[in-house]
């Protein structure tokens, strides 16, 4: 099975810079986009349905051209269900469910905390409410595959400049601190278990040719159960394809 994980920085934008056109050279099964930023009548979805896939969840923020998540796949799910079940977060898009035979996956656009004190509060209590959502859900549904932008850097290896973005947001203490028990709580990153020590990044900021000069950030990752950990075959960052400030994230997985 491939999975892509991308956060497209709105869907529209993206398929004018050629997404479509990128996806025709590659062979993903299921397509996770986050940051959709439309509603799923809003945008021309027959390039995707030429290259064998359909649509099978759409979860849009209630306000327009803000946040959102979608699905698409080449592989009938078996369920999808919109949300986690909190209103505070599903009004603005953020958790859309498939299962898949045995597998569940959870495609997810975490909060910023970019916009002052108050969204990094709602970002710290979303990791709280959203790890208390999977515990509950993997009590019926063990094998998760979560994969999206967690607006999170876990190590320094995963942040072009760890010591000036010490107290960033996106790389804070506390921030790294609920990547580390998240892992250890049940959780793989796909992407440093495959590769140890390897440096990629899924995120530029626009400013200063920070993608040039491959100043980036790692914070979109698929999080496998440890019970699929033997199951993992390949997780790369497919950095050639720009359509976003993101870039998307391949996982192959028996």
């Amino acid at each position: 099975m491939q999975l892509l994980s991308y956060n497209v920085n709105g869907i529209r934008a993206a398929i004018k810079n050629g997404l479509v056109d990128w996806l025709a050279d590659h062979e993903f099964d299921i397509l996770c986009f986050q940051e959709v930023k439309a509603q799923q009548e809003q945008v021309d979805l027959l390039g995707f349905e030429a290259l064998g896939y359909q649509v099978i969840g759409w979860h849009a923020a209630e306000k327009k051209g803000y946040s959102g998540v979608a699905i698409l796949s080449k592989i009938a799910p078996d369920r999808v269900v919109d949300g986690c079940g909190l209103s505070i977060y599903d009004c603005e898009g953020r958790v859309l469910r498939a299962d898949f035979g045995e597998l569940t996956l959870l495609n997810c656009y975490f909060p910023s905390g970019t916009s002052g004190e108050m969204r990094q509060g709602v970002k710290m209590q979303f990791l709280q409410d959203f790890q208390g959502y999977v515990r509950e859900l993997r009590q019926e549904r063990p094998h998760l595959i979560i994969c999206g932008d967690y607006n999170i850097a876990h190590t320094e290896n995963d942040i072009h400049d760890p010591v000036r973005n010490k107290y960033t947001t996106g790389f804070l203490p506390e921030e790294r601190a609920w990547m580390s028990q998240w892992f250890a709580d049940g959780f793989t990153d796909a992407f440093r278990h495959l590769n140890p020590e390897l440096t990629e990044y899924s995120w530029w900021s626009y400013r200063a040719g920070a993608r040039t000069n491959n100043k980036g950030w790692r914070i979109d990752y698929h999080s496998v159960s440890d019970s699929l950990q033997a199951r993992l075959v390949r997780c790369r960052h497919l950095t050639t394809g720009i359509h976003s400030d993101h870039c998307g994230v391949w996982l192959e997985i028996e």
